[in-house]
């Protein structure tokens, strides 16, 4: 096996050198650094973590929490946060919750005894609850994703979902649709709130009865919602989806309600994820900067962690925007 010796002969340079490029603690010029470097691939060294680990104080690891690892949102999520953390010297321990908040308390629970370097919470669902079972942890936290109300203690990287449902309301406020209807999941409240802003500033507010919601996050439960909404109002014009896949529902129950998509009913959909791609027409959607606030995540994270204190609570929101495509159109 390789050792941190053998990488030292090779490159010219004592064995605390190699250790100083390697764990970072202590600044080496760049032309031994890169000789260094040179030598780690030439001999194919591996560091020994553990040891490291014992030495070091940090296991250059870092917690990541999400729901799940289906749906491509959070796919992205996870994607993002390895390449940040790759770049950084990190690596990454993966724990989903499966929106089972019983298991995310475990989960919690158990991290705050491990040995990881810090925590990423991405997405609340379930969460909020157990949150105080962070109180003792010995590493930075900081959420991300966060779609209810943040906690204070907490940074946070999140996304204005508000003004996401806002920029769809403000669209179809612009084609002039006055009858809409909104099909939502519960937790996406900020979305419902924005969506109806837009339309209350133009003096045309949405009664609670325009808020139809998806009895599941799917494709049936947005086409029931859809349903549902035709069958109390069928003089809608337009519908807003607060997720693609409820949106793919919609365009189900407008074809079999005869109804043609835009040209008697527009359909506006928000996270433009991948789900929503095959959609024909094409979904006019709210995109939402996803690998950005990731990455932003990562680097709150990794400054607490070099700075070796608690991180200040603040929170960052990130602005979506509104991608205009073939599903929307002025009413008849």
């Amino acid at each position: 096996m390789v050792t941190m010796q053998d990488v030292a002969e090779r490159a010219g340079v004592t064995k605390q050198t190699v250790s100083n490029v390697i764990t970072g603690r202590v600044p080496v010029r760049p032309s031994t650094e890169a000789r260094v470097r040179e030598a780690i691939a030439e001999l194919g060294y591996v560091p020994n973590l553990v040891a490291r680990s014992l030495a070091t104080g940090s296991t250059r690891t870092v917690g990541l929490f999400v729901p799940t690892v289906s749906a491509t949102f959070y796919a992205a999520v996870i994607e993002e946060v390895e390449d940040a953390l790759e770049e950084q010297g990190y690596y990454l321990l993966l724990c989903t919750t499966r929106l089972d908040g019983e298991r995310a308390r475990r989960h919690l629970a158990s991290l705050t005894s491990r040995s990881v370097d810090a925590l990423l919470i991405a997405g609340d669902h379930g969460l909020t609850a157990h949150l105080p079972l962070l109180a003792g942890a010995r590493f930075p936290v900081v959420l991300c994703a966060w779609e209810s109300e943040a906690p204070d203690r907490f940074p946070v990287v999140t996304i204005d979902y508000a003004h996401g449902g806002y920029l769809a309301g403000r669209h179809l406020r612009e084609l002039g649709h006055e009858r809409v209807a909104i099909l939502a999941s519960p937790a996406h409240r900020m979305r419902v709130e924005g969506f109806r802003k837009a339309f209350a500033e133009d003096g045309v507010p949405l009664a609670d009865s325009a808020v139809h919601m998806a009895p599941e996050p799917t494709f049936g439960g947005g086409t029931a919602a859809a349903q549902a909404a035709l069958r109390e109002d069928p003089s809608v014009t337009a519908l807003f989806a607060t997720h693609d896949v409820l949106a793919l529902g919609a365009l189900e129950a407008a074809g079999a309600a005869g109804r043609s998509v835009p040209h008697d009913l527009s359909v506006v959909a928000h996270d433009d994820t991948p789900e929503g791609m095959p959609a024909r027409p094409a979904l006019t959607s709210v995109v939402l900067p996803t690998r950005e606030m990731a990455r932003r995540a990562v680097e709150a994270l990794m400054q607490a962690v070099k700075s070796a204190g608690p991180p200040a609570p603040r929170q960052w929101l990130l602005r979506p925007e509104l991608v205009v495509r073939d599903s929307t159109a002025r009413p008849a």
